[in-house]
């Protein structure tokens, strides 16, 4: 009986599936290998797209906001003509980023 302890069986990886083949196909069908996943299709336009309008004011408003501020200091501007150089500024910025055609790209 001690014996019988002692004796190790080999584990092969067969042995450890929950699944066999069979009957997974029997509850998963096989994916089809031309069919793209949605996730895969998101990944690959984020991969690829380029810097567009939008991305490009967003990333400058705060640049040019500080640089506003800056020259509006030095040159000593009155509060009423920064606070209008701020609307002037975010205005413009707005319409840049919406005046390009984002979904007539190639």
């Amino acid at each position: 009986m001690a014996n019988w302890y002692l004796q190790v069986q080999r584990v092969q990886e067969r042995d450890l599936r929950s699944l066999e083949r069979r009957s997974m196909y029997s509850i998963f069908a096989p994916l089809d290998p031309a069919e793209r996943l949605p996730r895969e299709l998101l990944i690959e336009g984020k991969r690829y797209r380029q810097l567009g309008r939008r991305e490009l004011a967003g990333a400058l408003w705060l640049p040019s906001l500080l640089g506003l501020l800056n020259v509006a200091s030095w040159q000593k501007f009155s509060g009423l003509q920064v606070v209008g150089g701020v609307v002037l500024l975010f205005g413009g910025l707005g319409l840049f980023a919406l005046s390009g055609d984002r979904h007539g790209r190639r």
